[in-house]
């Protein structure tokens, strides 16, 4: 029994080394294939991450299986840091998600974003990187569903269920009451009024759209929210799986350093 949970602490590294593996790959070809700046953004934290669970592995690995107390003690503690990173982290993501959601619109199928309506913290960081995620989205052309799209008429048009981001970032406010055209070209009568900045802001011009408005930036954020929400819960799930390693890990320590004492 005093050697079970050092192989059980070696067989769940094993796994660990395992996945480590794919994610290492995927950075790699992350760089090969990346075209845009967005794609060449995320190759270097995949392969970091990667990289780091490789070592780790290899660490927790060799400590419990051959009894190397130090590496298995340097395992431990960067197990304890991961912990209580990934708890701080997984808190923070409830907190700020906490706010912000889209506006229902009578008789339409899509939903309304606002940027006021979520963190001012996530404002403040879209904000300050809009020109970066700007270029990013309209190198993912979102909008090219949408431009490609034959909708007959109006009334077609508001009955489409439509993402956050292209409510956002592909057609006018909903204030702005311009006349539908397509479902990226709209017409401002003239005789529409509103305080809405957006409306000044949204071009018939195919790559510009409303890439430019706040909606856009709140579709965004509304899209960060549900990804954050789901990736907290996983968190949750990986933070119950890091304690029973961790867990096995103490009792691994523990029995190497008994094995080691008893000459």
């Amino acid at each position: 029994m005093a050697r079970c949970s050092n192989s059980l602490l070696g067989i769940l590294n094993v796994l660990t080394l395992l996945l480590s593996i794919p994610i290492i790959a995927g950075g790699i070809w992350l760089s090969k294939q990346a075209n845009t700046e967005c794609e060449r953004f995320l190759e270097k934290p995949v392969i970091a991450l990667g990289v780091f669970l490789l070592v780790v592995s290899i660490a927790g690995i060799i400590g419990a299986c051959c009894g190397v107390s130090f590496l298995l003690w340097l395992h431990l503690c960067v197990m304890f840091l991961l912990i209580i990173v990934l708890f701080c982290y997984t808190t923070f993501a409830f907190v700020v998600t906490n706010k912000g959601a889209g506006e229902v619109l009578s008789g339409k199928g899509y939903k309304e974003y606002r940027l006021g309506d979520y963190s001012t913290w996530l404002q403040k960081r879209v904000n300050d990187n809009w020109p970066r995620i700007q270029s990013c989205l309209q190198d993912s052309e979102i909008c090219s569903p949408l431009i490609q799209e034959r909708v007959p008429s109006e009334q077609d048009f508001y009955k489409q269920e439509l993402p956050a981001f292209q409510s956002g970032c592909c057609k006018p406010s909903n204030d702005c009451k311009f006349t539908y055209i397509s479902p990226t070209n709209w017409t401002n009568p003239g005789t529409a009024r509103s305080a809405n900045p957006d409306c000044k802001a949204w071009s018939n011009d195919q790559n510009i759209l409303c890439f430019n408005c706040e909606s856009c930036k709140a579709g965004l954020l509304d899209n960060i929210k549900s990804a954050w929400k789901k990736e907290a819960i996983l968190n949750v799930a990986t933070l119950v799986f890091l304690i029973i390693v961790y867990s096995l890990g103490c009792c691994a320590f523990r029995n190497n350093r008994a094995q080691n004492a008893y000459p």
